[in-house]
């Protein structure tokens, strides 16, 4: 499964500003987390409204990777958090998935 990162308008990622503020320890927990996304792994994925998923990492804050799949090959990373942020967090990965769709629908 391919996993790729969803960019704003300006070419932006925001999950990888996110990403790269976490110290190296939370890093490899991600980082081990996306590599289990990209072979298929969704088993602690749950969705949480308007096409967005979870992924939770039940490790220091209860940290959450949010994404859209689009097809059966593309998981698209929205956002990052903690579960301190889930609620603000969601809203705004929601936010971008309707973005990225109507984004495609435009091209």
């Amino acid at each position: 499964m391919r996993v790729v990162e969803y960019l704003d308008e300006r070419g932006v990622s925001p999950f990888a500003a996110w990403f790269s503020k976490l110290g190296a320890g939370a890093a490899t927990k991600i980082a081990v987390a996306l590599e289990r996304m990209s072979l298929g792994n969704l088993e602690n994925a749950k969705g949480v409204g308007a096409g967005v998923m979870e992924h939770r990492i039940d490790s220091g804050p209860g940290y959450r990777i949010y994404f859209g799949q689009d097809g059966a090959e593309l998981v698209i990373l929205l956002a990052g958090g903690t579960k301190q942020r889930q609620q603000r967090d969601i809203k705004v990965a929601q936010a971008r998935w309707n973005d990225y769709r109507q984004r495609k629908k435009r091209k």
